[in-house]
């Protein structure tokens, strides 16, 4: 009987779950890494099932080819290939028979031309996946179901490790809605699952700076929604949409959308007007109406205190504690260093700038929340407040406390693929800047370089 691989199972249970905050990684969790993987860095479709993975962890199979052994190793977080318990079998050494010369030479006959094509080619497919002819009520289950997973892989990877893949699965979503005959009592439901779809490879994208993608899919999920007339829905979407036009430097235009989405506010969930509020306070920092940003931030707070998680879609799932209080320490945090010049030396001493007391500890209070409240299921918002926590703590003159919290901040970082991410970290740069003859910023001021290159 083969030897059970416990090194590989453990390895998975270690991981968190893309599909299930708060569990362990599933086999199918681990396959479906793998796959995204294989895809993402390789440009293959990845063949790993939850079956395999079993034969894997049962010992039946011990040494997966190269490039699977690599996308393994990466997503499980290890440098070589016996520390997942994956060893090359011993050969025997046999001669080559008439029958392995007849099987060999059978199976590039019944291949034909395939036989001689690259791997790269052999990994893509002519023949696309047409729609169905009419769509069933399970079609719109799976959509859910798709749209809700790289929702949270987007969440725990970042934007920019599987954006092909939810582009082609948006591409079938489309279909349905140009090719498939759909019933009339499917019809809000279909719009507002390819919405969602949409919804999720356009904030990927965003992530991954595609800002022109990003645009054309959330006007897309924009589109589902009103045909849908799902207001929750669209609120979601206009928020996103405000959140990438004030990260490009155009609040003005967020504070429009995010306006046009609380028109009719009474038919959104309080959850939905606690994320737009927040949206708002972050426009009004960026464009410097200090007393409008705190009437925001406080009408969110107001708002999030009358949620009820059971009123919330699926899509708001993630705005808890401590998102809200990541956005909202956000907003305050503009106010906190207004005039972008947090600092200066003058005859060899380093001179803080940073604007008010106040503003410092109201975002350094909510950002710390948000830090510490941020599951794994949610790191790269963990890390980007956490970057933004060393920030403004080194822009306060505490400059230990603020490397320590920034190495931790660069740690979680390290585990997602994000743009934002990036920018953020580059930003903490600057304003470590004037402390870089100090050892720990030094440090830290390093790993930014060796984690921007990467």
């Amino acid at each position: 009987m083969s030897e059970p691989n416990l090194l590989l199972q453990r390895a998975r249970e270690r991981l968190p779950s893309p599909t299930a905050p708060g569990e362990p990684a599933s086999r199918q969790d681990l396959a479906d890494l793998v796959n995204a993987w294989m895809l993402h860095h390789k440009k293959q479709t990845g063949s790993w099932t939850a079956n395999y993975v079993g034969k894997l962890e049962r010992g039946i199979v011990r040494w997966p080819n190269a490039a699977y052994r690599e996308a393994l190793r990466s997503v499980c977080g290890v440098d070589e290939d016996k520390d997942l318990g994956l060893a090359r079998p011993q050969r025997r050494k046999q001669a080559v028979t008439v029958a392995d010369v007849d099987r060999k030479q059978f199976i590039r006959t019944a291949m034909g031309a395939a036989a001689s094509a690259s791997l790269s080619g052999l990994a893509m497919p002519g023949q696309t996946i047409s729609p169905p002819a009419v769509v069933k009520p399970s079609d719109v289950t799976e959509l859910r179901t798709i749209a809700h997973t790289f929702t949270t892989w987007d969440h725990t990877y970042g934007g920019c490790l599987v954006r092909e893949a939810v582009n082609g699965q948006l591409r079938f979503a489309v279909g349905l809605l140009k090719q498939s005959r759909c019933p009339a009592k499917l019809h809000d439901a279909l719009y507002s699952a390819v919405g969602w779809l949409a919804h999720a490879a356009a904030f990927m994208a965003f992530d991954a700076y595609a800002h022109d993608d990003a645009r054309q899919m959330f006007a897309l999920a924009l589109t589902c929604a009103e045909e849908a007339q799902d207001w929750h829905l669209r609120a979601k979407v206009l928020s996103s949409m405000a959140r990438q036009a004030i990260w490009v430097g155009d609040a003005d235009d967020g504070l429009t959308l995010v306006e046009f989405a609380l028109v009719r506010s009474d038919r959104l969930t309080a959850g939905e007007r606690a994320m737009l509020r927040s949206a708002q306070a972050r426009a009004f920092a960026k464009l410097g109406r200090v007393a409008e940003t705190w009437q925001a931030v406080q009408e969110a707070d107001k708002e999030f205190n009358r949620i009820h998680p059971g009123e919330e879609k699926p899509w708001m799932r993630y705005y808890d504690a401590a998102q809200h209080q990541g956005d909202t320490g956000h907003a305050v945090f503009d106010l906190a260093i207004a005039d972008r010049s947090v600092s200066k030396v003058i005859d060899g001493k380093v001179i803080s700038e940073a604007v008010n007391a106040q503003y410092v500890a109201e975002a350094s209070a909510r950002l710390s929340g948000a830090v510490a409240g941020h599951t794994a299921a949610y790191v790269r918002s963990r890390a980007i407040s956490g970057i933004k926590l060393a920030s403004l703590t080194m822009a306060a003159g505490e400059v230990e406390e603020a490397a320590a919290i920034g190495t931790r901040a660069l740690t979680d970082a390290g585990t997602v693929r994000s743009r934002r991410a990036q920018d953020d970290m580059r930003e903490l740069s600057r304003f470590a800047h004037p402390h870089e003859r100090q050892h720990p910023v030094a440090v830290l001021r390093h790993r930014i370089r060796e984690a921007v290159q990467v």
